[in-house]
């Protein structure tokens, strides 16, 4: 009986020996979805939202690809089967691509690369395709945090957020914001917790 236990009793060792790294996956998770590195945060910085704008501002591209490659079908099929058609084939869909370049790949590589993350230190907007642009406001700095609705904005709830802050810079527009009010709420929160971070700590601001 006993030497039937020994080989069990030396997996579960070997089992509880191996470490385990959920904990230490869900920053880091996180940052790799929203495309940002890992040396962003700094030490005890958190994500608490990671956003790109409402995924409605690329429908239209979308359903004008959907139309363009349904032209492209449509065209190969119409054509016969010769050199002629084959020429025919080759410049409708050079036409085609060259309209869905601008007005479909580029729209969906603006959406995809504009990030929105709000931090429990600061907010960050990142932005661009090829020349990238990026902004941090730290919560400390932020004096008003508001959003607006139009009618259809709340209807597919999104809007648009106001960030003031203290200085020269100009207000910071954040367009298409899905769930904006709720993100504006959140803000709000963390820069009261971020101030009474700040006044426990004798008011030293962490580095970032």
């Amino acid at each position: 009986m006993p030497m039937r236990q020994g080989p069990q009793v030396l997996k579960r060792a070997q089992a509880n020996s191996r470490p385990d790294t959920r904990d230490r996956q869900p920053c880091l998770t996180t940052l790799a979805t929203m495309g940002f590195p890992e040396n962003v945060l700094a030490s005890g910085e958190r994500v608490e939202r990671s956003l790109h704008p409402h995924w409605l501002t690329v429908l239209g591209p979308t359903l004008l690809g959907v139309v363009l490659a349904a032209l492209a079908l449509g065209t190969v099929w119409a054509t016969p089967d010769d050199s002629k058609g084959n020429t025919i084939q080759w410049v409708a869909i050079a036409v085609l691509v060259l309209i869905a370049l601008p007005l479909v790949a580029v729209p969906f590589l603006r959406w995809r690369t504009t990030h929105y993350v709000v931090t429990t230190h600061r907010v960050m907007v990142r932005r661009g395709i090829l020349s990238k642009a990026g902004k941090d406001i730290t919560l400390s700095k932020i004096t008003d945090v508001s959003f607006h609705q139009s009618l259809v904005d709340r209807i597919i709830r999104s809007g648009t957020l106001t960030i003031e802050s203290a200085g020269d810079s100009a207000d910071e527009l954040l367009r298409n914001i899905p769930r904006s009010d709720e993100v504006q709420q959140l803000i709000n929160r963390l820069i009261e917790e971020d101030s009474q971070r700040r006044a426990a700590g004798g008011g030293v601001a962490p580095r970032l």
